[in-house]
């Protein structure tokens, strides 16, 4: 058998399921941390500058304490380093009331307003102090609370690199933080689940490789571990599906095996056929009444015998001879069934009626149709006689044929024990239908395709004491073309 499977050395150069599955997990806890570091920079940046809103209104109430709102000049500029502003204001409607200024004018390069409904776009604004708030002057307005009159605002000048320095100092934490947290859960979680998925996956998939390898060697058949999960449950069914195939690859062998001595023994008996073919057509120069009687007969079944010695193979082969058909007598058929069953009328251990429509006549090959009632026939019979001390009162086979418009329909049952449920389940397979010690199961399959041949069908009907096989055969479509041809020929 060609192995097509991937082979593990094939797999080694490409990344493997634990590789995958560990660099995923990484990443899915990175793309986490990041989701959660964007608002907390955000919300830090935020926290800073209220922080230095706070501490500019303590230093406003100083400066707005002094007697006459004047304050010495070091001691101004002393406040406002020690709230990091260079410049402190008091507005009151339209009116500013500067407090305190460093000693050079500055020139604001953004405003940040923490009054309420404000802020909205605080994690663009915090990306934007990270990437340009290095020496750069903004401008701070809240609201003034105690420093002021209700309604007033401060308004405070600093400088953002001291807020860089930190958004930057603190991003650093986070993603180191985010860092090991992705190294420790990525690893745990890959642990647990190289544990729990990828191991018994590869497992199954090294199972797999092994039975493409040898199919016929049930030591490399599946295990499975018992697990309720769903990798159990495919475990449970890898398994039976290769117990199934094994089976099926065993049976294969066999039926090669088989049809191989069968090839031998069909040319041997074939031979004998035709010796005994010879002597029979002797038989028929013999003066007494009974041979003459017998002689035609035993003809007939020898031609049969040898008939099907030709074709023991078209079975396996899918070569079955396509029918010869033809309008064919029905009771000279069921007859000839009678006779190579050996139940004769009136007499036997097994009793044999008829139920024929009188005149019918069948459109199908003769040979083919005999062969489909005598393998009904055979098996009925064998089931009495499996059932053992066979009485021809109780145990009937019964034949009926009727046309219902173009189609022949023709019934074969019997009183025997019937199909069990295991028989019915592949009924018309080959090899399968037969339940009885010796039995080749080939009977109905054999059937079935015969019958299917002439587009027609078989069943068994439900509902019937024993046995009952129903068979339909549709007469041919008339051929109107061929039909003038003849006429024109004629």
């Amino acid at each position: 058998m060609t192995n097509t499977a991937p082979s593990a050395a094939a797999t080694t150069g490409r990344l493997g399921l634990s590789g995958k599955l560990l660099a995923l997990t990484a990443l899915f806890v990175m793309v986490s941390e990041i989701l959660i570091f964007v608002p907390s920079v955000a919300n830090f940046r935020l926290n800073f500058i209220d922080d230095q809103v706070n501490r500019a209104r303590t230093a406003a109430l100083a400066l707005d304490a002094a007697p006459d709102g004047m304050v010495a000049e070091p001691l101004a500029r002393k406040l406002l380093r020690s709230v990091g502003a260079k410049a402190l204001a008091i507005k009151s409607g339209d009116a500013r009331r500067l407090l305190a200024v460093d000693d050079m004018p500055h020139e604001v390069a953004v405003t940040v307003d923490r009054r309420p409904a404000a802020g909205a776009m605080a994690i663009l604004d915090a990306f934007d102090t990270l990437m340009n708030g290095d020496k750069r002057i903004a401008r701070l307005v809240a609201p003034a609370e105690d420093a002021g009159e209700p309604g007033d605002t401060l308004d405070v000048v600093v400088d953002e690199t001291e807020l860089r320095r930190a958004m930057v100092a603190f991003s650093a934490n986070v993603l180191l933080v985010a860092l090991a947290i992705s190294l420790i859960a990525g690893g745990l979680v890959y642990l647990a689940l190289d544990l729990i998925i990828v191991r018994p996956v590869r497992r199954l998939t090294a199972t797999m490789v092994a039975f493409a390898e040898a199919p016929d060697d049930a030591s490399r058949i599946v295990v499975a571990s018992g697990r309720a999960d769903e990798i159990g449950v495919a475990e449970a069914e890898l398994e039976r599906m290769q117990s199934e195939l094994h089976a099926q690859l065993q049976q294969k062998s066999r039926l090669a095996a088989l049809g191989l001595a069968v090839s031998k023994i069909n040319h041997d008996l074939r031979n004998l056929l035709a010796s005994a073919q010879l002597m029979s057509d002797r038989l028929g120069t013999v003066a007494d009444p009974t041979v003459q009687k017998l002689a035609p007969k035993l003809v007939a079944t020898l031609d049969r015998a040898i008939s099907f010695c030709q074709s023991t193979l078209s079975y396996g082969a899918a070569q079955e001879t396509p029918p010869q058909r033809r309008m064919t007598g029905f009771d000279e058929i069921v007859e000839e069934v009678r006779t190579a069953l050996g139940l004769a009328a009136g007499g036997g251990r097994i009793g044999f009626t008829t139920a024929i429509e009188r005149g019918l006549a069948v459109d199908a090959d003769p040979d083919q149709l005999f062969r489909v009632l005598l393998n009904l026939g055979r098996n009925a019979a064998q089931a009495f006689e499996n059932r053992g001390d066979p009485d021809p009162a109780r145990d009937q086979i019964r034949i009926s044929g009727r046309r219902e418009g173009g189609v022949a329909v023709i019934e074969v049952s019997d009183t025997g024990p019937g199909v069990s449920p295991k028989a019915r389940e592949r009924m018309f397979q080959p090899f399968h239908a037969s339940t009885k010690a010796g039995g080749s199961g080939l009977g109905l399959a054999i059937a079935d395709e015969l019958v299917r041949a002439h587009g027609g069908s078989i069943a068994l009907v439900d509902g019937t004491i024993g046995a009952t096989f129903r068979i339909t055969i549709p007469d041919r479509p008339i051929d109107l073309q061929a039909r003038v041809r003849e006429r024109a020929r004629a």
